[in-house]
């Protein structure tokens, strides 16, 4: 695809990343020469010095054949007459980053094709909603839906505590006889080495204590039992804490205040004013979340969740870190460069949250439509989920699964066939309509799509 990417900040350079693996043809447009040089030393694409409001500057980046434009700039003015020009100038699909919540919930009923948009993207709401699906199974560190929940991806760390501890994958299909769960992901921290080595699993590999697994799961039953063999317990959270100032922290005190109660901390005065006024339900304090007598006094060692959600990734860090030694079960930190996320995991804060991630899988996601039924990564992980059809007349069909000859790096974590969820084993054989969840290497993603065509 000819991509256009308005913006080379974090959300924008990490996109354009994302892309390029992919091959797509990437033009890069920023008035900001260090922001557009920075892309070009890192990245396989090309860029554009100039205005992304500009006719001629869009029009010179090749609007006229673009197959899609994505503005993400921080200004969402011109992010939207950026769509609005490109797509008049001849891109086919355009993408707007907004920060007005309005534009957002009603963008079923607002018309933004007269503004050039065919979708709009808002990184805070969904930060704000991953952290509410992440309280919801709260003993995970990950958490994903497909086909409308049947089937779940949770994460979770191997401790002493876990039965899964020291046995290969094959050992512990002898702990599942109701075969509701399929291991399809390990994340281990190798020594000396930032980026931790993600691993799809086969039959000898063993869980260590550790690592960072990740299971496809029947919805209840199979995320109640992987959570019982990890030793983990799902928490009753009513009581939150979060610390903030961020646009995030502001939206997730909103969307959870309806069902939680909530204290937020702000070490800005002036938004701590403003947050009490649009918060009503919300008790909201000034003060800094490293300043452990205050948030002591707050009542942190009676929380059941504390969220880290300033700019600022090494308060977050501490004041996570600090919660945990409270006795604070969940935690969540707001990470902001995405290279920190494996770091911070290895330093004990299990779940994190980048928002330019989220935006970025979100875009992808969009793009990979076409292609697929779903389709998700998760941060940290140098792997891809993605939601495929068997079609009627595939040459799937009637093969045993141990015959299909399935990349090395490629697993069949489970799938849904009608109200079913199934997880295939050797014998297992496919049928038409079947829908299917892959978790896998991304240079054996096109192998796994040409076989499911």
């Amino acid at each position: 695809m000819n991509i256009i990417i308005a913006g080379t900040g974090e959300v924008g350079f990490y996109l354009s990343k994302l892309l390029a693996q992919e091959s797509h043809n990437i033009v890069i447009v920023d008035h900001d020469k260090k922001a557009l040089e920075r892309a070009s030393h890192n990245l396989d694409v090309s860029i554009i010095n100039g205005d992304a409001t500009s006719i001629r500057t869009l029009e010179a980046a090749g609007a006229k054949k673009a197959d899609l434009l994505i503005a993400v700039t921080s200004s969402q003015q011109v992010n939207i007459l950026s769509c609005l020009i490109g797509k008049n100038s001849g891109a086919k699909k355009c993408i707007a980053r907004i920060s007005n919540t309005e534009l957002l919930h009603r963008k079923d009923t607002f018309d933004l094709a007269s503004l050039g948009i065919d979708e709009v993207i808002y990184p805070e709401a969904l930060g704000a909603s991953e952290i509410k699906n992440l309280l919801k199974e709260s003993a995970a560190t990950d958490s994903l839906e497909f086909d409308g929940g049947k089937l779940n991806l949770i994460g979770i760390m191997i401790d002493g505590k876990s039965e899964l501890k020291d046995k290969t994958l094959a050992e512990s299909t002898y702990l599942n006889p109701d075969t509701n769960y399929t291991p399809v992901a390990i994340v281990r921290d190798i020594e000396d080495v930032i980026h931790n080595e993600t691993i799809i699993p086969r039959s000898h590999n063993v869980l260590k204590e550790g690592d960072h697994a990740y299971f496809i799961t029947e919805s209840e039953k199979g995320v109640d039992k992987v959570l019982s063999l990890a030793g983990k317990e799902s928490l009753d959270i009513k009581d939150i804490m979060i610390f903030g100032g961020s646009p995030l922290a502001f939206m997730t005190a909103k969307y959870l205040s309806k069902k939680y109660n909530i204290k937020l901390i702000c070490d800005d005065i002036i938004k701590c004013e403003r947050f009490a006024d649009e918060l009503p339900n919300v008790m909201v304090i000034n003060g800094s979340a490293t300043n452990i007598d205050l948030m002591k006094e707050e009542d942190l060692d009676n929380m059941d969740a504390f969220l880290a959600l300033s700019y600022e990734t090494e308060k977050n860090i501490l004041a996570s870190l600090a919660a945990k030694e409270s006795g604070v079960k969940k935690t969540i930190s707001q990470v902001e460069n995405i290279d920190f996320i494996p770091l911070a995991q290895n330093m004990g804060l299990n779940t994190t949250i980048n928002i330019k991630y989220l935006a970025a899988n979100f875009i992808t996601k969009y793009i990979s439509g076409s292609k697929f039924l779903d389709y998700s990564t998760l941060q940290g992980v140098d792997a891809e989920i993605i939601e495929v059809e068997v079609k009627p007349g595939s040459e799937l069909l009637g093969k045993k699964l141990k015959d299909l000859n399935f990349p090395k790096d490629s697993i069949v974590g489970g799938l849904t066939r009608g109200d079913k969820a199934l997880f295939p084993r050797g014998e297992f054989e496919f049928e038409a309509e079947d829908r299917v969840i892959v978790v896998t290497k991304k240079e054996t993603k096109n192998t796994i799509e040409s076989m499911f065509k």
